[in-house]
This record gives C-alpha cells, structure tokens and sequence, in this order.
C-alpha cells in the first residue's frame, strides 16, 4: 500500500478564443499541472490543477521537490494523514496560495488511486447514491460583443444546457444591465442565469449592481467583490437584493470558515482543484450543509461531477471553459441540463498523454 513513485507534469494549453473577465484581463492559455502516482500494488492514481497562465511551474516544482520526499514510502490509503503531512510540510510559506493547488493535485490523485483500487467510480467510494447533478455553462465573455454573447448562448442551450452564466462588471453599470436584460430576453423565464463579477467590484458598486440585476430573474451574483473581504461580503448578502456565490479564490478551510460564519455568501463554491484537494473540498461542503447553504462548484467539471454527487446539499456544476475534452477520452456529457458522474473506476479522467506532450513546459 506504500507509494513508490511520483511524477509532476507541467503543459501550456492554448484556449480555441481569447478570453476575458472583470480582474484577469485577456486569457489566451492556461496551465495544467498533473501528477501521477504508482502504489507498490502497482495501482494508479490521476491527480491535476491548473491555473489562468501564470504559476504552474512553481506548482509542479512543490510537487516534485517538496511534496514528493514527504509522500514516498508512505501508506497511500491514509489520505488523511498524507494530507496532514503535506500540510504541515509547508504549512510555513503556505497556508493557502501555490501549495493549497499543489495539495490538491495530489490529494486528487491519492483519492483516484483508492478508488481504482476498490474498481469503484469515485462518487461511490464518497456515499453517493444519484450521479446526475444539474449542470450550468459558464462563459469567460465579458468583451464579448453583445451578438458574440447571445450566439454562444444559443449554441449553449442547444448543446442542452438548461442553466448559463455570463460576466459582467463591465465599465459602466449600465452595460451590464443591458447585456443581461437581453440575456433574460434569449433566455425565457425557464432557463438559470448566474452572472458573475470576478471580484470587479467595491462592495457598494456591488451592492448597487445587484439591486439593477435582480429584476432580471439572476439565481446568483458571483465573487461580487475580493475575497478577503468577508464583512464586504456579507454586506453584499444583507444589502444587495441576489444571492451570493463565492469561494473560487479562497484556498483554506479556514477561509470559508470565515466567509460562512460572517454571512457572507449564499452558495459556497469551492475548487477542488485549488483548495487542498478532495479532502478539504468535502469538509467545506459538510461547513456548508451545517449552516444550511446548498455548494457548487469552480472549475474542473470532470473531477467535481462526483463530488457534487456525493454530498446531500449538493446545487449547480459548473462547466468551466477552461475544459480539457481534447484531452481525455471521456468528455462529460449534458443532457436535458444534467450532468451524469461516470461509472469508471476512481474519478475516471483518462489523458491522452502523447496529445499533451506537444503542450509541455
């Protein structure tokens, strides 16, 4: 059971169009860490993060030079334990930031490989009992010309989404207002709209902006503001008239600790892939479900379609454009608005490895 060998990969992945939000600016790439870990069993596990263009190097280097003399030879079925480890480790320059994602790769990887090993998909191995999860679409498309928006929209539905998501946090208030206004208009009364702000905002311009959405049917306002903000935050909740999504940027349990008890979000959205792994995800989803908020989902749709099976006060998958389907051999599938977690073994993410190999940094 002990691990024997652990291997970090770095690739810089072109996205098809240049993307764009409130905070990030233009997003020609991202970046995609991976780790690959054999057990003496000879059992595999398939763990990865990414980035939004910068980073992923230093991620990979923490993986191969620090985490990995604190993982071999070690019992790989006491995820727990390894995750304390790794914590600990570099619990001095981390406590969040490049380490939580490089936690996470591994962590990832750690949870394939105990799937694997029992030939059960990983939204089993969690307790899940349903593995289709209602799916949203969400656009990077803030500069996008308001007829670029609507037709991405269109292709959306007919790709069978029953959900989408938009940006906004455009220059003037007034902008905004209006794309969503002829967003609600495309999208009838019977179709989710979330829209979010990538953090774009002070709270009082968040505030007033959602008082302008609310009319327009919004299920939730994204990441109105920083995230470090937790009084702004709640603010944002108590004044504000949608509800609020938040926790993409936030890489600690700790941290929606903070954000849930001030009462600053509606929707705690955690990112696996960046918040220290499967471990840390489900202890947030458990905060959640004890302060009776429903948890979404940030990013890297295939590993979190099980996840959001698994867990009781589960709501939307977000199906991110930042996707991997030219990678792997089974692109998650929408129907009628609803994603279906695989019946693979572990979180069944096959790479084509020699398809990424043209991608390596």
């Amino acid at each position: 059971m002990t691990l024997k060998a652990i291997e970090a990969d770095h690739y810089r992945i072109p996205l098809p169009v240049t993307l764009s939000d409130a905070t990030h600016g233009d997003i020609s790439h991202f970046e995609l860490v991976t780790v690959r870990l054999a057990a003496a069993d000879g059992t595999e596990g398939v763990g990865y993060t990414y980035t939004v263009g910068a980073g992923g190097e230093a991620v990979r280097s923490l993986i191969d030079r620090e985490l990995n003399p604190v993982l071999l030879d070690q019992d790989n079925a006491d995820i727990e334990t390894l995750w304390q480890r790794m914590w600990w480790a570099l619990h001095w320059v981390g406590r969040g930031g490049l380490v939580s994602l490089a936690i996470s790769a591994v962590d990832i990887a750690l949870w394939d490989l105990m799937a694997r090993r029992q030939s059960v998909p990983l939204w089993r191995l969690l307790g899940g009992a349903e593995p289709r999860v209602p799916a949203y679409v969400g656009g990077v498309d803030l500069h996008f010309p308001e007829e670029q928006l609507l037709l991405q929209a269109r292709d959306n539905l007919a790709a069978g989404y029953r959900a989408l998501k938009m940006k906004v946090g455009r220059p003037q208030l007034e902008e905004d207002v209006a794309r969503v206004a002829a967003m609600r208009d495309l999208l009838g009364p019977e179709v989710a709209l979330m829209v979010d702000a990538n953090m774009g905002w002070s709270v009082e311009e968040a505030i007033r902006a959602s008082h302008a959405l609310a009319e327009y049917d919004v299920t939730w306002l994204e990441e109105p503001t920083l995230p470090d903000d937790f009084a702004g935050h709640a603010r944002v909740v108590e004044e504000g008239a949608l509800p609020v999504a938040a926790g993409e940027n936030l890489r600690t349990l700790h941290e929606f600790q903070h954000l849930v008890e001030a009462g600053g979000v509606s929707f705690p959205e955690p990112g696996v892939s960046n918040c220290g792994g499967i471990t840390v995800w489900l202890q947030v989803a458990e905060l959640a479900r004890a302060h009776d908020l429903p948890v979404t989902s940030h990013g890297v749709h295939d590993l979190h379609v099980h996840l959001l099976a698994a867990v009781a006060n589960s709501s939307y998958l977000e199906v991110h454009g930042f996707g991997l389907e030219r990678f792997i051999a089974h692109p998650l599938e929408i129907r009628d608005g609803l994603a279906t977690a695989p019946d693979r073994p572990g979180h069944g993410v096959a790479f084509d490895w020699a398809a990424l190999e043209e991608f390596r940094v």
